[in-house]
């Protein structure tokens, strides 16, 4: 995710971090030539004059530009859904501290140090865990060690083994919630509010899995896509007659608006990658890691991730 304040007067044009100009330059520039050609040889073709009225683009042109900006709103709409979740993830993670901290009775203080034997820490390391879990999946990345200084080893071992890590780390929630009800640790009344926080979690993951394996119809891409490229490519046979020696001008600014649009769909369409304008799921789960061992009363703790040349992974 890009964070930095608008730039204003002529940086407004330099700007190069984040912006979609990247992705698309290679076609922009190929555009922008053919366009120069078409310019130097007035719309000619050796001996063949290709003549194209503008009229077909003024049809064609509204209607793409409508079609690329309701593509736009809805892959805007998976990166709003996606952001919400990961905003349920950190309140429902604050309740959870609360609650076992709260509500599970326990003759000794809470001891960070002392996972195997307390419940209220080995569920809100275990929490952490689900978290760095949860982004893993999404991203499609494998790296246990990241789970394992929250784990204890018989449980890493199984959870290592399982095909969803974060549905697994919620299987052993319910688990240790279920044996401190039957100990009397927990009110029943108590242990449903926090059952309704695991299922909570549960359901925010799932519905992060569903944004993730079910993306926008290739088809629609595809013909948006096509669409976009043919109007642009043909553009200059239908404007050097009128525009003259502005022709590479205009095309390059209605390709970069069209490329830019496509591209931008692109990219946010996927909120959960490590695109420049993707959802920072790094520093949101090292900001939950610290509130739930803070609540722990450790001190030791890491510091909050912070943009890299105005960008937060």
């Amino acid at each position: 995710m890009i964070v930095r304040q608008r730039p204003s007067g002529w940086r407004l044009f330099l700007v190069l971090r984040g912006s979609v100009l990247q992705r698309i330059r290679l076609a922009l520039c190929v555009n922008v030539l053919l366009a120069v050609f078409v310019t130097v040889v007035h719309g000619n073709l050796f001996t063949l004059k290709i003549t194209v009225t503008p009229i077909p683009f003024t049809l064609i042109g509204l209607p793409l530009a409508i079609f690329l900006g309701f593509r736009n709103t809805t892959a805007y709409d998976r990166y709003w859904e996606a952001r919400k979740l990961w905003g349920e993830l950190v309140l429902r993670m604050r309740s959870l501290s609360r609650q076992c901290l709260g509500l599970i009775r326990l003759e000794q203080p809470v001891d960070p140090a002392h996972r195997a034997s307390d419940v209220r820490v080995r569920m809100l390391h275990r929490a952490i865990a689900f978290t760095h879990a949860l982004r893993l999946q999404l991203r499609d990345q494998k790296d246990e060690a990241q789970l394992q200084p929250w784990l204890l080893p018989s449980e890493f071992e199984a959870i290592r083994q399982a095909s969803n890590p974060s549905d697994a780390l919620m299987m052993h929630m319910g688990r240790d919630l279920g044996d401190c009800l039957r100990a009397g640790q927990i009110e029943p009344c108590l242990a449903a509010s926090v059952d309704a926080t695991l299922s909570a979690l549960t359901a925010a993951a799932a519905s992060c899995e569903r944004i993730k394996s079910t993306p926008v119809p290739f088809s629609y891409i595809l013909l948006l896509h096509r669409t976009a490229y043919m109007y642009c490519f043909l553009l200059p046979f239908g404007l050097v007659d009128t525009t003259g020696f502005m022709t590479p001008f205009v095309v390059g600014i209605v390709a970069y608006t069209f490329f830019g649009l496509d591209a931008l769909g692109d990219e946010i369409e996927e909120p959960f990658g490590l695109e420049s304008n993707d959802l920072p799921l790094d520093t949101l789960c090292r900001a939950i890691e610290i509130q739930l061992r803070e609540s722990l009363g450790e001190t030791d703790l890491p510091a909050p991730l912070l943009p890299v040349n105005f960008r937060l992974t």
